[in-house]
């Protein structure tokens, strides 16, 4: 089967495919179909498996903030502005293009929610470092490693915007 025909459709809009993996601190860019640009962070990348669902997962923000340009306004950048809970995945929402680093910066203890939380198929929570919680902390997302398919199903919920059939 050619690769086209693997693809996965989404909202989410192509902007600029990259083979750079991901750094802590990096700020990307996301278009849905509206045209606004919403922005997310890096905020852990190589997480090993006590850390994360997979190996080398890396843990993402995505923020409420929307604006016309591509360049975020970074003060609107908060751990208390984020539109949907923390995410765990890979690299390929940059490799397809779905995600472009637009900025980078290093990491401010202010930019981090205190005590991230996920929680497990089972029921279970875990904070970041894999460490059992007795109840969940909100924002609380999913152990889960989430494809830029699962992200874009996330974002489009939580923007009101219709999901992509699944193919």
């Amino acid at each position: 089967m050619a690769q086209e025909e693997w693809a996965l459709s989404v909202n989410l809009r192509t902007l600029r495919a990259s083979r750079k993996k991901p750094q802590v601190g990096d700020v990307f860019a996301m278009q849905p179909p509206d045209g606004l640009y919403l922005f997310g962070r890096v905020v852990e990348i190589n997480l090993d498996l006590s850390r994360a669902p997979m190996p080398g997962a890396n843990l993402i923000y995505v923020y409420r903030a929307r604006s016309e340009a591509k360049q975020p306004d970074m003060r609107t950048l908060k751990p208390d502005r984020l539109l949907i809970p923390p995410v765990f995945t890979n690299q390929l929402a940059w490799k397809k293009g779905y995600f472009e680093t637009v900025n980078s910066r290093p990491l401010e203890p202010e930019d981090l929610l205190p005590s991230p939380c996920f929680r497990l198929a089972n029921g279970e929570y875990r904070d970041v470092s894999g460490n059992l919680l007795p109840a969940p902390i909100e924002p609380c997302g999913e152990w889960v490693l989430a494809s830029y398919r699962g992200i874009d199903d996330r974002v489009s919920e939580a923007l009101g915007i219709p999901l992509v059939p699944e193919d």
